[in-house]
């Protein structure tokens, strides 16, 4: 009875995983087009919830440090630039210059920015004062941001750890190894699957971020001009297929290719 039990569990894991996998459209192409289908195993709402939870523990940690918007004049230009991006989310998704949109800043060294899922962000002042950033490149780096909560990558993400997980657990019922067995197949799905993927979420990011930009009236060549300053403070960073992001040439190249794609819909702001 036990060997049948045995022999059933990873077939009924397996069946489950499956079921519970769902094939979604996050957004349309846009010019860039960007329109591959997603598979996930949580839902939207489940993680759009849990990030404004997230997000609210982070600004409230924020506060007691005196580390949340402490420059004004900084938090304004910010928040223009965001909310010109916002306006111009429906190209991809309908829902999206509904959500609840929300910018801070923090003050900190690192040169990190980013946008949970509904629209939930932040930029580090370590980011804005150390690359001396123009407003198109602050367009390019939250145009990037945001395209990672439109295409849902977080959740995405989500549910390739589950299913991966699922998957070890199946793998391991089925060969009868152990734990230290499941540890080097996790690690192996990890290399095989996860670190592609991430690069393929960076990649997608980028081009539906340069459109943004275009769109509200931002220079998208300001992208490649970012990670030309990204790259300087970059130098000895890890090969790129050792690396969960592409490498800066590559990264590069394909940033001035989709920049030359989207400068038809390139209109400076109060210029002609």
């Amino acid at each position: 009875m036990r060997r049948v039990l045995g022999n059933v569990l990873p077939v009924v894991l397996a069946a489950a995983m499956v079921l519970a996998c769902q094939t979604v459209q996050t957004t349309g192409g846009g010019a860039v087009g960007v329109d591959r289908a997603q598979m996930m195993m949580v839902s939207a709402q489940e993680v759009e919830q849990a990030s404004a939870k997230q997000y609210q523990e982070v600004l409230a940690e924020a506060r007691k440090k005196n580390a949340l918007n402490r420059d004004a004049a900084t938090v304004q230009r910010v928040r223009r630039i965001a909310d010109r991006l916002a306006a111009q989310t429906g190209v991809f998704r309908a829902d999206a210059p509904r959500w609840n949109w929300e910018v801070n800043v923090l003050t900190s060294n690192e040169l990190n920015a980013w946008c949970m899922a509904g629209g939930k962000m932040v930029i580090y002042t370590g980011l804005i004062e150390q690359l001396k950033l123009t407003d198109d490149e602050i367009a390019a780096v939250m145009g990037h941001e945001i395209a990672h909560a439109l295409r849902e990558h977080a959740r995405e993400r989500i549910s390739k750890s589950m299913a991966t997980g699922l998957g070890v657990s199946v793998a391991g019922a089925l060969l009868g190894v152990g734990d230290a067995g499941q540890s080097l197949m996790g690690q192996v799905a990890a290399v095989t699957f996860e670190l592609p993927n991430s690069r393929l979420h960076e990649t997608e990011a980028d081009r539906i971020g340069v459109e943004l930009a275009a769109r509200a009236g931002y220079d998208p060549r300001a992208a490649v001009t970012l990670w030309n300053k990204m790259a300087a403070r970059s130098s000895g960073a890890p090969p790129q297929w050792l690396s969960t992001h592409p490498s800066h040439s590559t990264r590069q190249r394909d940033l001035a290719d989709y920049a030359q794609r989207v400068m038809p819909l390139y209109r400076p702001a109060g210029g002609g």
